[in-house]
């Protein structure tokens, strides 16, 4: 489903937010197999998070092209794990936080039961054996992972472990893959303000984020949404849209200058 993502993503761009219902077809039959037709894959598009929706006259929109950043839901999210790659390795701990509108408005927070944990990840987390006794499966966490996130756009801070980790582990228990829009809050601050280091630890001590404990799901999920509020304080004036703040996020120095460039000829 990714490169269906990546492909209406770049066609919603290009077409101002919103395709008809021809060009929507058009671009799910090319890159699908399923037979169940555009109807169907619109309906997995969503459950997947991809924030599609369908218009009063049939055409399909992109809400992130729309959506002012500053009123986008975003779904802050940090998992531990007793290991470091998906195939062999699972989701020890998952801490996420709601945010919409600069607020937390929801949060979730739950150990995984886990049969094998690691000496050297109990030194790094502080997470026991005896804390991931009885914890929710990880069917059952993940599940209730998919149904927090809904369609907010996805931060983390070195977002792409969390998301590639997540997409696996999604994809081991019928979950499929994750649509939601991703922001690296690494990214972000890179782009927003000046670091010796832009580790979650380091910032957290030069920014004066007052943080429980590092290496801690939850902890470090709320240690996310502050850099992300840091950040959102020195946004560039031309950055208006959540899909603006996404395409900022990864951007190069040479495609900021022009874009300061263009909206500094257009002030003056």
């Amino acid at each position: 489903m990714q490169k269906v993502f990546d492909a209406l993503t770049t066609a919603f761009r290009h077409h101002g937010g919103e395709l008809s219902k021809e060009q929507y077809a058009q671009i799910v039959t090319h890159y699908t197999t399923l037979f169940e037709g555009p109807d169907t894959i619109f309906i997995l598009l969503q459950a997947s998070g991809y924030p599609i929706v369908e218009t009063a006259s049939g055409a399909y929109r992109l809400e992130t092209y729309s959506v002012p950043y500053r009123d986008q839901r975003y779904c802050v999210i940090d998992i531990e794990t007793n290991g470091s790659k998906p195939g062999t390795s699972q989701v020890i701990e998952i801490g996420a936080v709601m945010i919409e509108r600069g607020e937390i408005i929801d949060r979730l927070e739950t150990f995984v039961e886990c049969a094998f944990l690691p000496e050297y990840i109990t030194k790094i987390t502080g997470i026991e054996p005896t804390d991931l006794a009885g914890a929710p499966t990880r069917r059952a966490a993940l599940t209730a992972l998919r149904e927090f996130m809904g369609d907010a756009v996805f931060v983390a801070h070195n977002a792409n472990f969390d998301y590639s980790f997540l997409t696996a582990s999604f994809n081991r228990f019928g979950l499929g893959d994750i649509g939601n829009p991703k922001l690296c809050t690494i990214d972000l601050a890179k782009r927003t303000f000046e670091s010796e280091r832009y580790g979650l630890a380091y910032l957290n001590e030069s920014l004066g984020i007052e943080s429980a404990v590092h290496h801690r799901a939850y902890s470090d999920a709320i240690s996310a949404f502050r850099v992300m509020q840091k950040s959102f304080e020195t946004v560039p004036a031309h950055v208006k849209t959540t899909d603006d703040l996404l395409r900022f996020s990864v951007s190069s120095k040479k495609e900021r200058g022009k874009k300061n460039a263009s909206a500094s000829s257009l002030q003056g």
